[in-house]
């Protein structure tokens, strides 16, 4: 019996922790409140020029996910995006793009690490969707962005493994 209510109390863990996701918002009808209330507090958010919020939750520093919920002047959700995708990190241009334009792409970082050259943002995540790793964006210092690199972490493990 002691088994069984053990069982039962870790599912409904399991369950409550499925509600804490970004992507358990429904487009067009979750409101901010229910974001709130789901997901708390973003790790950054600001208002774009439409007046949308713009809400970035990042599961780092050792989470692999990073979302945007996009909230609307009416105060639905209008999109849920994961920013950490291939796409995403492929339109970063060296020599073109600065901070500002990595963070709208991708979120902010899991780590900040400044080198003798400058700084270094990263962001952990299954590379490929497969094995964990990191994005990393070098930065000259004049805040451009100098490299940006895909890194497999050669151990295999992570925080889940």
């Amino acid at each position: 019996m002691r088994h069984f209510a053990i069982l039962v109390v870790c599912s409904c863990i399991g369950l409550l922790a499925g509600c804490a996701n970004p992507r358990s918002l429904i487009v067009g009808q979750s409101t901010l409140t229910d974001v709130r209330a789901r997901i708390g507090t973003p790790t950054e958010s600001r208002v774009d020029r439409n007046g949308d919020q713009l809400l970035d939750y990042a599961t780092g520093p050792e989470g692999i996910e990073t979302y945007r919920v996009r909230v609307g002047t009416d105060g639905k959700v209008k999109e849920v995006i994961p920013l950490l995708t291939e796409d995403r990190f492929a339109r970063i241009v060296p020599g073109t793009m600065v901070k500002a334009d990595v963070k709208e792409l991708l979120g902010p970082p899991s780590d900040e690490t400044s080198y003798g050259a400058g700084l270094t943002w990263s962001w952990r995540l299954k590379v490929f969707g497969v094995n964990p790793g990191f994005y990393a964006v070098s930065f000259n210092p004049d805040g451009t962005v100098r490299s940006k690199s895909v890194i497999v972490d050669p151990s295999g493990g992570g925080p889940e493994d």
